[in-house]
This record gives structure tokens, sequence and C-alpha cells, in this order.
């Protein structure tokens, strides 16, 4: 199964997710954004949960910023979208936590 990994190089979670799914490709989203279609069908699978209100990056926008819509926001400011962002085969997940790790390892990390 083709994996992507959406996320940033430097990220610690996508590093781990990296590490742990040898076959996934790391696009990073600074670089090559995420394809439009997949951006839609995360906003859809996840909505608000795709934006990472803890990050440094949401922090530091302004409240214009802020109520822009998710797919909007996160072109502008890709560093903003909660890592990783995973398409597995078609099959999309958000973080890597334990219910992640298991759905795509088969156990814990």
């Amino acid at each position: 199964m083709c994996m992507i990994v959406y996320g940033l190089k430097t990220c610690d979670s996508c590093r781990k997710a990296l590490k742990s799914l040898p076959d996934a490709r790391l696009a990073d989203i600074r670089a090559e954004p995420v394809p439009a279609a997949v951006l839609a069908r995360a906003i859809e699978t996840f909505g608000a949960r795709l934006i990472n209100t803890r990050s440094t990056t949401w922090r530091g926008l302004d409240a214009a910023a802020r109520a822009l819509p998710p797919a909007d926001l996160i072109a502008a400011n890709p560093a903003v979208m909660k890592r990783p962002l995973i398409d597995a085969g078609g099959t999309l997940y958000l973080g890597w936590d334990d219910a992640v790790r298991r759905a795509l390892t088969g156990a814990p990390d």
C-alpha cells in the first residue's frame, strides 16, 4: 500500500511516523502543499481538528487569519495543520497517537 505522510521534515511526530512506516513517503507541506482533493477530504473527515490551535503558528495569527476557511488558512500557513496527515491507500489518519499507530502498524509505538 502506498502511504504518504503530509507533514514537516522537522516535526517529531512526523519523524516517528516515518520511522514506524518504512514504506511511507514524506510530503513536506512547506515545499509540496497537500493536494486540494486530499485537503478537501481531510477537512470533511476531521473538520476543526485539522487545525493545530496549540501551535506557535496559530498563536501568531491575527483574528482575520484565524477566521479564514481551513483550506485557505493551511495554504497560507502550512505549519498550522495538525501533523502528520497520513493517506494510507485513500484512508486518512490524523496525528500519531496510539489509535493511529495500531491501525497502521498493528501495535502501539
